[in-house]
């Protein structure tokens, strides 16, 4: 299964439109807030990847964009911008 993600993904990466190099469209801005706010605002590796691959992006840009939501929510949230133990 992995081998076939690798090769779907560079299958992708080959295809990209200009479109997507400048930022995700409307249709894969609407995947990515989907898995984020009803999936998993922290997915691993293969999540990650099978994100990508619906979004039909790069892993790279799925996790760019992940870190950025992810700050953005956190800010809306009053939270610190990076995590630390509760100890801290």
């Amino acid at each position: 299964m992995l081998i076939f993600l690798g090769c779907y993904r560079r299958r992708l990466e080959e295809t990209m439109s200009a479109e997507t190099a400048s930022g995700p469209t409307e249709d894969q801005v609407e995947i990515l807030e989907y898995n984020f706010n009803k999936v998993d605002k922290h997915p691993d590796s293969t999540t990650l990847c099978l994100i990508a691959a619906e979004a039909g992006l790069s892993e790279e840009e799925t996790q760019k964009w992940f870190k950025q939501r992810l700050a953005k929510w956190r800010r809306s949230e009053g939270l610190p911008s990076e995590c630390r133990s509760v100890t801290d």
